[in-house]
């Protein structure tokens, strides 16, 4: 997550049922963050482990898929509203009601008849509009595959990601004022469905069952689920610590003046650098912040090169400088988890809010303003790295170096394990505290960082429809009933037993002697009064 975070503290193998707060002490975000995580593990973890892999609500199963081509003049597919759950998480393909507008004056009919329209939101999202897919017709790339050449696989992929203010404006509590920085950031689940070749799950069948191409994506979603790339991190004595005026303690190694939250991000996925390979393919590149990638601009207007911003930031550690690199980016972009160019600030014009950038971004970015585009600070520079050797950034962003440590300032520095395959936004995390003059990060009995897989993204898949054509969607979701049944019928004694408890009761309310005689009931009565 995006968000200024002081540290994540959430750890499943702990098995942690509630953070307890304690009286008189500070209270910090982590706490508050952890208690949440613990709660969405729980919650998450039951309903997969009672609904399966993936499944939805027999009555209200969502994503159905229809495939829609030939007398269009581009395919799509139809995606049908309610409720389906992938490893525990709830995903909701209903379409909102687009609301009902306060009439103009003077025209009651038309807008009694707009109102009727307008209160019945769409059956149905389509393969173009669908909230978090953000797909373009105009990119080949990411048509759909023509199923009268080959079937292929609608699937399911979702996986979380923040949502600041900078992307949705609600979220600022605007009494606070324009010069207050926002609050709390969301968590937002980001589903969308895409095309799968059949191909690509290596089936041998050329007329597979449901169950065959469940299986086969289920082989292929494992292999993509899984990250193969593993980091440590480490804090060390930087070199020029003696030449430093200002120390913290003669013997640290993190030298930083404030505690930070690294975070260390893959830009371009694909594999490690190995020198010049010459065959075209896409070496990994990463980027990392001091500030977990929160520092963010909201831009207000895009002029060839020139930027102009909502806000130069809240203070001297929080704004931009020439020479930062920065990703300008948008919901959009954001949610495709596509590598942007990271371009270089070149000169400020702080009166009027606007920096000038290396070049200008991408026509396909930053144009649309319900896209809310914006600048994302990150605090790594070309320079020397170590040694001698320097810091070439590819695309603005660092290459990946297997099997070596790499600096990133104030002694701060990671380690990439060989053989690894790097994806887009998979990233770690590192806290760098300044009372230890250390990093906080694993390691074992011999003080040894340990490598860790990325703390995220988390993607989940779940196979949807095998398209073979119009009309040909085979449905390969799961459905699931309730719980809840009727009560079953007692035995024919134990309903005799409870009709004559019945009757008992009734004659004991309608015979306030309890089955006693008058006279003894008067007699009883008489005594209670001399009493």
């Amino acid at each position: 997550m995006h968000a200024d975070l002081s540290r994540s503290t959430f750890r499943p193998e702990r098995h942690y049922s509630a953070v307890i707060a304690q009286q008189g002490r500070v209270q910090l975000d982590a706490d508050a963050n952890e208690q949440t995580a613990i709660q969405l593990h729980q919650a998450r973890a039951l309903t997969a482990d009672l609904i399966g892999p993936h499944g939805g609500p027999r009555d209200a199963a969502g994503f159905r898929i229809e495939y829609v081509g030939g007398k269009h003049d581009i395919d799509t597919l139809h995606i049908h509203g309610g409720r389906y759950y992938v490893d525990g998480i709830l995903c909701d393909a209903d379409r909102p009601a687009p609301g009902v507008p306060v009439p103009d004056e003077g025209d009651e009919e038309t807008a009694k008849e707009n109102a009727q329209d307008s209160v019945r939101p769409p059956a149905h999202w389509t393969y173009w509009d669908q909230p978090d897919g953000y797909r373009d017709p105009e990119k080949p790339g990411d048509r759909l595959p023509s199923p009268a050449q080959a079937p292929f696989v609608a699937y399911l992929q979702v996986w979380e990601r923040s949502v600041t203010a900078a992307e949705d404006p609600a979220l600022r509590e605007v009494a606070l004022g324009a010069a207050m920085p926002d609050t709390a950031a969301r968590a937002k689940v980001v589903w969308q469905v895409l095309p799968l070749a059949l191909d690509e799950l290596e089936t041998e069948e050329t007329e597979p069952s449901k169950e065959v191409v469940r299986a086969a994506f289920a082989r292929w979603a494992q292999k993509q689920a899984a990250p193969s790339a593993r980091l440590a991190a480490r804090a060390q004595r930087p070199d020029h610590a003696d030449e430093d005026p200002c120390l913290v303690k003669p013997d640290s190694r993190y030298r930083g003046p404030e505690n930070q939250l690294y975070r260390v991000e893959v830009h371009e996925g694909g594999a490690a650098s190995e020198g010049t390979k010459g065959n075209g393919a896409k070496d990994a590149t990463f980027k990392w912040s001091r500030e977990n990638g929160s520092v963010v601009f909201p831009v207000d207007e895009l002029d060839g090169t020139w930027v102009q911003l909502a806000s130069l930031g809240h203070d001297d550690k929080l704004d931009l400088d020439v020479g930062d690199r920065v990703e300008f980016t948008d919901t959009a972009y954001a949610s495709r988890l596509e590598p942007l160019p990271l371009l270089r600030v070149e000169e400020l014009d702080l009166p009027g809010r606007r920096v000038r950038l290396s070049a200008e971004p991408d026509p396909g970015v930053g144009r649309l303003p319900h896209l809310h585009p914006f600048l994302r600070r990150w605090d790594h520079h070309e320079g020397p790295r170590r040694k001698g050797r320097s810091t070439t950034l590819r695309g603005g962003a660092v290459p990946v170096t297997e099997g070596e440590w790499l600096p990133l300032e104030d002694g701060v520095e990671v380690y990439f394990a060989k053989g690894g395959t790097y994806r887009t936004g998979d990233h770690w995390i590192v806290p760098a505290r300044t009372a230890t003059g250390s990093v906080e990060w694993p390691v074992d009995q011999a003080r040894r960082p340990l490598l860790r897989g990325p703390a995220g993204i988390a993607r989940h898949f779940a196979p949807l429809a095998l398209v073979k054509g119009e009309g040909e969607a085979l449905d390969l979701r799961l459905a699931f009933g309730p719980l809840a049944s009727s009560i079953p019928a007692a035995d024919e004694a134990t309903l005799a037993a409870e009709t004559r408890a019945r009757q008992e009761e009734q004659a004991a309310e309608s015979d306030p002697s309890g089955g006693r005689s008058q006279t003894t009931a008067e007699a009883e009565a008489a005594v209670e009064g001399d009493k």
